[in-house]
């Protein structure tokens, strides 16, 4: 009785959790649907309905004006690069805080702390000057600069919680078989933490894709330009193609979709790393 109890309360479970997956995915299903109306299809059956005659002139029309493909280019450019020196950036601060134990340790966590906690609007004037400065003004570079610290801050905080916990005889019996620093941290140490970057890295990548603000700030020539960019350019102030603003959100999704499920496995294993021994 009791195990026909559970199977019943698991086949409940399973129809709730489907019915809030097709709640959750109903947007992207409507936006797909109408990036593959003509705008008198939309207009004459709505947006809900299937679109009489399968079309493809909105995302094409989209993908020329604003060169889809070169700000394809950049945001994976600038998203890719990020990603890995933000890891590398984190993995290496995280190290000496959370393994070396350096002095002032928590008050370098305090720092990084509160480089996470300022909006990114207080950060747009100093930013901006700074990147004329260095003559960076305009050039990805300077995006990229930016978000390896915001990003590099975040996870140094996290990997230092992270370290702070790793076995200390690991550590002890690297250091007795003649471990030095610098092998510490990449035979024993990254290897044992893979997990958790590569959490990081996906993390860092969906991150810096969908940044628009100082991007926008930071990039003012269309060929530098991101595909967050790109798509705000199908809106306008008084009125809006619904059929483009549609295929112009199905194409800055797929990257990052794709990105996100060929990375799916890698992220459930980092999830899960800290609770399996």
């Amino acid at each position: 009785m009791a195990e026909k109890k559970k199977t019943w309360a698991s086949w409940l479970a399973l129809l709730l959790l489907a019915a809030v997956t097709l709640l959750v995915l109903s947007p992207f299903v409507i936006v797909a649907i109408n990036a593959f109306k003509t705008p008198a299809d939309y207009a004459a059956h709505g947006p809900l309905a299937f679109p009489a005659a399968w079309n493809t002139e909105s995302l094409t029309t989209f993908w020329d004006r604003v060169d889809f493909t070169g700000k394809l280019f950049n945001s994976l450019y600038i998203s890719v690069t990020v990603a890995v020196v933000g890891v590398l950036f984190a993995l290496l601060n995280a190290f000496a805080l959370g393994i070396g134990k350096v002095k002032g340790r928590l008050w370098f966590l305090v720092l990084f702390i509160l480089a996470n906690t300022l909006p990114q609007e207080t950060l747009a004037y100093p930013i901006y000057y700074f990147a004329k400065a260095l003559h960076i003004y305009g050039n990805p570079v300077s995006v990229i600069l930016v978000f390896i610290v915001i990003q590099g801050a975040f996870g140094t905080y996290l990997l230092s919680s992270v370290f702070s916990a790793f076995p200390r005889e690991m550590i002890e019996a690297a250091q007795v078989d003649g471990a030095n620093k610098s092998t510490l941290l990449w035979k024993v140490v990254a290897p044992v933490s893979l997990p958790t970057l590569a959490v990081l890295f996906t993390f860092f990548f969906i991150w810096t894709w969908n940044e628009f603000f100082l991007p926008l700030i930071l990039l003012p020539s269309n060929a530098a330009q991101t595909v967050p960019i790109a798509i705000s350019v199908t809106q306008g102030q008084h009125n809006m193609d619904a059929t483009m603003a549609s295929a112009s959100a199905l194409l800055g999704l797929l990257p990052c979709l794709i990105f996100f499920l060929f990375f799916q496995r890698t992220l459930t294993r980092g999830v899960t790393a800290g609770s399996i021994k």
